[in-house]
């Protein structure tokens, strides 16, 4: 049943609201992306091995893990919609402190910027389901698009902008603007758009429920591949003989393709009766795109890297559906989806930790491939559990 409220807003105050929702979005990987394509230059001057560098590409998603389950409590406390400014600017701060402060410094900004992006992550899933709950699978193509616009934008320019400064940090520092930028537009529907008060009847254990358990492995398994992905490829490629310029794009050409996954995928899996089968071929593609980047020759580099885009486009906006499809209401979608990304991000923080490890013992990334086939493995046995056609129950 649709929301009277939402269907009688003004159309223009709709957009407002739908501007700000993705520019927010676009906040959520910049973070991350940005580091990868600069990461050598950083373990170089900071004397950073490769299990440092590892944990340095690791600390954010164990932050966007811890900190998920406190972005409904803010929410309660606060409101959705202050509590993603709040957020916001802290994800800001961050951004700018990080690459400035030494390397405590730029771990525990890293660490910072995580716990905001976790906590955003957390807020807008809840704020599409209840601003738009006709169209919740294309709002989550839209959004997800975003999300990989802003991570595509960071890992293609990161190293562009290093060689215009000349050094990596304040390359690093510009992705703060892209926070600005969304706060003002933040602030500016908050006043536009008026809604009345959320009236919340306190928290929804969800997980007593194990279909949400299934929801929150596949959204670990798959992300722990993204992040492997975010983390590890433009190094990956770079020792495999691509220039550092060529390898950061290559990352940024794989994320941008996942814009079209990211609307298909949702459109093709809502209207089926289950969504197992989408998960399970967007995995598959995941992991074949995988396997060209680690094996194939690097002359073809850039197939692979396409195909592995359009695998992680369709298994990232699946999880992110799965969380408004088996959720009755958005209280219970706020919850389960801080359950699915905090547990979900802390399992995933352990994919490019292990693959730091791995290389530093040894030597050469081939022995990798084990790893990421297993993760992959895992995650078609989870989405073949949350595929299924029902509901989360929520115990209150």
């Amino acid at each position: 049943m649709s929301d009277p409220r939402t269907a009688s807003e003004p159309a223009g105050r709709r957009l407002l609201t739908l501007a700000g929702l993705l520019l927010v979005a676009l906040n959520l990987r910049p973070a991350l992306t940005s580091v990868s394509p600069v990461l050598t230059r950083i373990g170089h001057d900071l004397g950073l091995a490769s299990a440092g560098q590892g944990v340095l590409t690791t600390l954010p998603v164990v932050c966007l893990g811890l900190a998920a389950p406190l972005a409904p409590r803010l929410a309660r406390r606060v409101g959705p919609e202050r509590a993603v400014l709040i957020v916001l600017i802290g994800l800001a701060l961050a951004m700018l402190g990080r690459p400035y402060s030494g390397e405590a410094g730029l771990f525990a900004g890293t660490a910072l910027a995580g716990g905001c992006i976790g906590m955003l992550g957390v807020l807008l899933p809840g704020l599409v389901k209840r601003d738009f709950p006709d169209n919740v699978s294309v709002m989550t193509g839209l959004y997800t698009m975003s999300l990989c616009l802003g991570a595509s934008l960071a890992a293609g320019a990161t190293e562009p902008l290093r060689l215009v400064f000349g050094a990596w940090r304040p390359a690093l520092a510009c992705w703060l603007v892209l926070a600005v930028v969304a706060a003002i537009a933040w602030i500016a529907q908050m006043h536009a758009v008026r809604k009345p008060p959320v009236r919340s009847s306190g928290p929804r254990r969800v997980h007593r429920d194990p279909l949400a358990w299934q929801i929150t492995a596949f959204m670990g398994l798959q992300s722990s591949l993204a992040y492997t992905v975010f983390g590890w490829l433009p190094t990956i490629l770079g020792d495999r003989g691509m220039a550092a310029v060529s390898a950061g794009l290559a990352l940024s050409v794989s994320i941008l393709v996942q814009l079209a996954t990211a609307i298909i995928a949702p459109a093709i899996g809502a209207r089926m009766r289950d969504q197992r089968a989408v998960l399970t071929v967007v995995m598959l593609t995941t992991l074949i795109g995988l396997g060209g980047c680690l094996y194939a020759p690097i002359g073809g580099i850039w197939f692979w890297v396409i195909v592995l885009g359009l695998g992680q486009g369709g298994t990232f906006s699946m999880a992110l559906t799965l969380l408004a499809l088996r959720a009755p209401d958005a209280e219970t979608a706020a919850e389960l989806s801080g359950m699915a990304q905090g547990v979900g991000y802390v399992m995933a923080a352990l994919g490019p930790l292990a693959v730091g490890l791995i290389h530093q013992f040894f030597g050469n990334w081939s022995a990798i491939g084990g790893l990421v086939g297993l993760i992959g493995l895992a995650a078609i046995a989870a989405g073949l559990g949350a595929g299924r056609d029902r509901l989360v129950t929520a115990h209150e």
